[in-house]
Parts: C-alpha cells; structure tokens; sequence
C-alpha cells in the first residue's frame, strides 16, 4: 500500500507556534516512515480569508487526484466548509484540529458562532477528526462528530539538556508564546508588578506581529507599570536562540489562558525547569504536584502570589526545579506521536 498525504496549511509552516511546530514535526516523522507527505500551502490571511484566498485554496482542492489522502490544518478548516463538503467524496480528509477558531480568546459571539457553524460542516465533510489536546474532545462533541471518528493525538516533546540557570540573584523569568489575548501576558505583567520584590527579570520569546493590538497594550502596560528595566520582549527566535534563553532561565511562566495541551510548558519541563502556569489544558497532568505552581486562567492575584513565592525563595524554587527532573522521563515522545499519526491514517487508507 502506497503511503502517501498532503497537508493542507495556511501561511508558513516553519512559523514558531505550537501548532506549526506540530505539524512540521508529524510530517518529518512521517516521512522518516517512508511517507510520501507534501505540503499546500494556503494564504496566510485565514483564519478569516480573503476571496482570493478562498479562490487559491478552491484550486488547491480541485487539483488533488481523487482518492488523496489530505490532512487539513484547523487554522483553515472553519473557513473552507463549502470547499470540503463539495470534496468530500472525491478525496479522504482528515481533519487537524488544534483548536477549533469558536474557541479562540478575544472573539466576539457573533464571530465565535459563525465560527462555530463552518466548522461543524468541514469536521461533518471529515473521514476522521485528529484532535492534539484532551480539553478539544469536548468541544468537537459539540460539534456531534461521533467518537469513532476522532482519535487524541497529543504532541511530543523534544528532548533537551537541563537549564543552567541565570547565576545571578536576579531570578530570571521565561515565557514562550505569541503575543496575542489567548497567551495571558497582561495578566502576567500585572501579576509581576504586584510582586514585591524587584529582583526579576522577564524575557517574552513570541512573536509580535501577529497581534499587532495586543504587542500595542503590553508595551503601555510595561510602560504604566515602570517595568522596562525587567521586561524584554524578544520577538519570534529560532531554535538556537530559544535554546540559549532556555539555559540561562531559572523559572518558567506562562499565564495562558487556554491550551489544548501545553507545548511550551512540556518543553519547559524537558530543560528542568519549575513551572508556574495555569490549569488548562494538559498543564496539570505535564507538571504535577512537585514541578511547578499552577493557578486558574485569569487569577492575577493568584498568580502574583505563586509568582512571589518562586521568586522569593530560592529553596522552594530549587525544590521545584527538583521535582521538574523528575517528570522529564516521563514525557511522551514525538516517535509515539508520529507512530499514532500513522495509524491513524493507514486506517482511513484501508476504508
């Protein structure tokens, strides 16, 4: 039997998000599988296309041979309903979804429904509905898609070598993530600015041109809050530069507000470094009760409580550091998610 995709993905693939990075990740396990996988590419501008757009993506479709197996990226699937039902006999879809764009944070209802309605029709179009995070499979029962076509494949984890730390008694703080509504960061400059210690040091690795309004309202924030001299926004880095803030990181933080797995905080983890984050996602299972301080999404006081603690006692912070080597072993590797990726499509190649 021929194996053999295409994944369907708007934008640049190489582009830094936990999205992309699982998806690159799949297909490079694929491939080293013997998959023949290529890559569409779709206009940057969905989730929310322009008519050329939706004109390229109509013709992506429309030129794959009938019987192709093709993988289609969330980030385009509420956006193209039409042009999957209108495929859905002629090629075997399988749908990609990280998250569904209804749940996203910072859109309003009516965007939310609208989105909610598209996507209901592309996973209906769907053979089989791959979903990265535990806290999705709600979501897509909502979406009454019958639990035999939907198979959890949760990401892996890099392995990485253990995080050095700063050297200094500045502590020094690490998030990763773009800087958009979702990701928390102006409840987590709020939460650091009612620390009472001054002695930290916050690098914010993410891009900050995907949600112009949200880099806009942190620098005010950084500049209300008199904390320039403790807050560097570092911009989208690549992999070296990453690893090298990762090394010199004592703790990591990430005030998100919902995940559907918690990537950046798994590889968090695999560098050994404690945690404090938010309970969403597979955040709490990834660290425990001994790797890390979690408090709910949106409890700025919460958060600038545990904030304070880790920053404030280097014994407790050495503890959770502790505690974060151990879970290191334990978590699941990018070899057993490829391998469930490829099962999964071997049983839609088989009917």
């Amino acid at each position: 039997m021929k194996k053999a995709a295409v994944f369907v993905v708007p934008g640049n693939i190489d582009s830094r998000t936990g999205g992309y990075i699982y998806d690159r990740r799949i297909i490079e396990g694929l491939r080293a599988q013997d998959w023949s996988v290529a890559v569409q590419s779709l206009d940057e501008t969905f989730p929310s296309p322009t008519a050329s757009a939706i004109a390229q993506a109509e013709q992506v479709f429309a030129a794959l041979e009938a019987g192709t197996l093709v993988v289609v990226d969330s980030l385009a699937l509420g956006a193209i309903p039409a042009i999957l039902e209108q495929h859905r006999s002629r090629l075997r879809i399988v749908a990609l979804m990280h998250l569904p764009l209804a749940a996203d944070v910072g859109i309003d209802g009516a965007m939310a429904a609208q989105f909610a309605m598209a996507e209901r029709r592309a996973l209906g179009a769907a053979s089989l509905v791959i979903v990265t995070g535990r806290t999705t499979l709600p979501m897509i029962a909502g979406y009454d898609v019958p639990s035999i076509r939907v198979v959890l494949i949760e990401p892996g984890t890099e392995p990485a070598p253990l995080a050095t730390g700063s050297g200094t008694t500045r502590v020094e703080l690490l998030s990763v993530g773009t800087l958009n509504p979702g990701k928390g960061y102006e409840a987590l400059l709020n939460a650091l600015a009612a620390v009472a210690s001054r002695d930290w040091h916050l690098s914010c690795a993410g891009s900050l041109t995907r949600h112009p309004p949200t880099v806009a309202r942190i620098r005010a924030l950084v500049h209300a809050r008199q904390l320039e001299d403790h807050v560097s926004l570092l911009g989208e880095l690549d992999a070296g530069q990453l690893e090298e803030h990762y090394a010199r990181a004592d703790v990591f933080v990430l005030a998100t507000f919902r995940e559907t797995y918690g990537m950046a905080v798994a590889e968090a983890l695999a560098h050994g470094l404690p945690v404090v984050s938010t309970s969403t996602g597979a955040i709490p299972a990834l660290v425990g009760a001994e790797a890390g301080l979690l408090v709910s999404p949106g409890d700025v006081q919460s958060l600038s409580t545990a904030l304070s603690r880790v920053i404030g006692d280097a014994d407790f912070r050495a503890s959770l550091a502790e505690g974060a080597r151990r879970v290191r072993p334990s978590l699941p590797s990018w070899d057993q998610a490829v391998d469930k990726f490829a099962s999964a499509l071997e049983s839609i190649s088989r009917g």
